[in-house]
């Protein structure tokens, strides 16, 4: 096999971004797994007096539902504008925003790693504050992330507003802030699309995903479609056709990705470098409506899919994807 290894005059500025991305990666694959084995070692080996500061924790256990906090120090650091600029990622608005409402960001597709969405919506590198100047993103996770013990404290130290639980009582407390200026940013598609994310693949599951929509009904914020042009680049996995064994395993575990090396291109963790096109679509308007009604979220849920899919075919052409490339909802 012929391995095209990486050529020894890199420019330093892009070894410096490779770096970021090696960090980045690891930190999802393995960070959260050291932080709860070092807690295990510590308990079975009876070192009780270094856990105790940490019992403060329960009483902050319920921080990333109300909206969670952040560190300036650490969403200024230069690795996040060095992760921004390896693949790059872009952000591109198609439409103001009111400042007097609050919004949910719908983002797709989710790819392997939410490489995007974590660009855009992290750290003081993003494009969000010149584009949309006084808002504030709150980016949405699974409530797993947020329990591992020092982890989570890593975790909400990064995100623009720290990162919060995409469960029901976070999200409204984002959304019910008074005087707007609130994105509540939420990938979607969930495990079952990163499990689907290959290149060239444009489907996305938002089928079985209408809570969204009730939220913004309930509350009365608007609904506002975004698409990332790239993120299923990023990476290659393992087939995986839909009924098979290994499928089934990984519904509980990250997809079987692979793509390039630290120093060579054929083999490895790290994603390819390949531009990443965040397009904000214009504000789907929302009455606020305390009990929708089915009738109702099933109205607002096709007016949603159709300003995606409109969003995805006026700009699909600009960023590598055929005439012919048609989105797919399953």
């Amino acid at each position: 096999i012929k391995i095209d290894f990486a050529p020894l005059n890199v420019p330093l500025a892009r070894r410096l971004q490779t770096a970021a991305v090696l960090q980045w990666v690891l930190s999802f694959m393995l960070l959260a797994q050291e932080c709860i084995g070092t807690l295990v070692i510590l308990i079975i080996h009876t070192c009780w007096f270094l856990q105790v500061p940490y019992l403060w924790l329960y009483f902050d256990w319920c921080t990333p539902e109300l909206g969670s906090r952040r560190a300036q120090w650490i969403r200024s650091w230069a690795v996040w504008g060095y992760f921004k600029d390896y693949f790059p990622i872009h952000l591109i608005k198609t439409w103001d925003l009111d400042p007097s409402h609050n919004y949910i960001f719908g983002f797709h597709p989710h790819g392997v790693l939410v490489a995007g969405a974590f660009g855009n919506f992290c750290a003081n590198h993003s494009d969000l504050k010149e584009l949309f100047p006084g808002f504030t993103a709150c980016f949405h996770m699974l409530p797993f992330w947020l329990c591992c013990p020092f982890f989570r404290e890593y975790l909400m130290s990064i995100v623009h507003y720290g990162p919060v639980s995409v469960s029901k009582k976070s999200v409204s407390y984002v959304l019910s802030k008074e005087g707007g200026r609130n994105i509540s940013a939420i990938v979607l598609g969930g495990a079952k699309e990163s499990l689907n994310a290959h290149p060239g693949n444009v489907t996305v599951f938002i089928r079985q995903q209408k809570g969204f929509v009730k939220m913004a009904l309930t509350h009365g914020d608007y609904l506002v479609p975004v698409f990332s042009f790239g993120e299923n680049e990023l990476f290659k996995q393992v087939n995986n056709p839909e009924g098979s064994k290994l499928q089934c395993i990984r519904r509980f575990a990250l997809p079987l990705f692979y793509a390039r090396g630290i120093c060579q291109y054929n083999f490895g963790f790290i994603p390819c470098m390949k531009p990443t096109h965040t397009v904000v679509g214009p504000p789907i308007p929302v009455h606020q409506t305390q009990h929708p009604t089915p009738e109702q979220t099933e109205e607002l849920y096709q007016t949603y899919l159709e300003e995606l899919r409109k969003l995805f075919e006026e700009h699909k052409w600009k960023h590598g994807i055929s005439e012919h490339g048609t989105l797919i909802f399953e």
